[in-house]
């Protein structure tokens, strides 16, 4: 049966990665983790979908890691994403996760491949025998093609002793339901749709992997938090009053429109991506001041 460590829970952002002329800018990401914890935030993930990590190379997202283990010097979890499409490139990222210091794995399926469900279970088994860390498994089906079947997900909990949960992107609470009737209440879920955050979490999810936490880390730990203790209509509340964000994120690819409200907010120094990835259109650009105006994330003065 799956691990369940009880200091991964809560609000998780999956920061973005800053570019200054085209080069990671590191020292801004080490500010973005200091950031998160100052506000209240319950860990990072680093090389999450909104960090860009398929425009990274091996060497970048590896820093990106040390990075953030040496800015959060121990005071939050730092959770490494080390997923990528084939196994060799998984393998050299877990690895160097491991040597660093992080305090949990995040491995998506691999993408684009879309492999049969027996060959996710080889997969996985073979990555958790690399690692005493907690594994937990990203599945993101809209992005990588590929969709986890609850006997899948049961056979890697047999073959792999540090499984400890999953971030779930996908509209399909029912399989929410299934894992933590299957693998018990402290199986780790983390929400991966920001809209599904309430539900999820009144499901019995143990947190958040909102990339809206790039933008307000300490309201996304503020629904979490009130959802855990019981307080729903709190919860209600805040789901309410973030709604319009968390739609945000999808009015372009994730991260396009939270880079810009990021760099509009005073969050990151520029607005920069990289090929395949473009900034936000005008036409987006005013969509989303618009909406940081009426939320009060920036003031009516502010520079464009």
């Amino acid at each position: 049966m799956p691990t369940c460590p009880e200091h991964l829970h809560g609000s998780v952002t999956p920061l973005i990665t800053p570019f200054r002329n085209g080069a990671v800018d590191y020292d801004t990401y080490a500010r973005l983790v200091e950031r998160h914890i100052t506000e209240g935030g319950h860990g990072v993930l680093v090389n999450g979908t909104s960090a860009e990590p398929s425009t990274l190379s091996v060497a970048e997202r590896n820093e990106l890691v040390r990075v953030a283990i040496d800015a959060a010097g121990g005071r939050t979890p730092v959770f490494a994403a080390t997923g990528s499409q084939s196994l060799a490139e998984t393998e050299a990222l877990t690895d160097f996760a491991a040597q660093a210091g992080a305090d949990a794995l995040l491995i998506v399926t691999p993408y684009y491949i879309r492999p049969p469900q027996r060959g996710l279970v080889r997969y996985y088994a073979e990555l958790g025998r690399r690692s005493d860390l907690p594994l937990l498994i990203y599945h993101i089906p809209g992005r990588a093609g590929v969709t986890l079947e609850m006997d899948t997900l049961r056979a890697i909990a047999d073959a792999v002793p540090t499984l400890a949960g999953m971030k779930h992107a996908s509209v399909e609470l029912g399989l929410v339901s299934e894992c933590i009737a299957a693998f018990g209440a402290d199986f780790r879920i983390f929400v991966g749709l920001e809209e599904l955050s309430l539900p999820m979490l009144a499901l019995g999810a143990k947190g958040l992997m909102n990339a809206v936490g790039n933008l307000v880390p300490a309201r996304i730990a503020e629904l979490n938090d009130a959802v855990v203790s019981g307080d729903l209509a709190r919860g209600q509340r805040l789901h309410y009053e973030l709604l319009e964000l968390n739609r945000a994120v999808f009015w372009d690819t994730n991260p396009i429109p939270i880079k810009y409200m990021a760099k509009r907010m005073g969050i990151i120094p520029t607005n920069e991506h990289r090929l395949p990835m473009v900034p936000a259109t005008p036409e987006l650009e005013r969509r989303l001041d618009a909406l940081l105006l009426a939320t009060g994330l920036v003031g009516a003065s502010a520079d464009a």
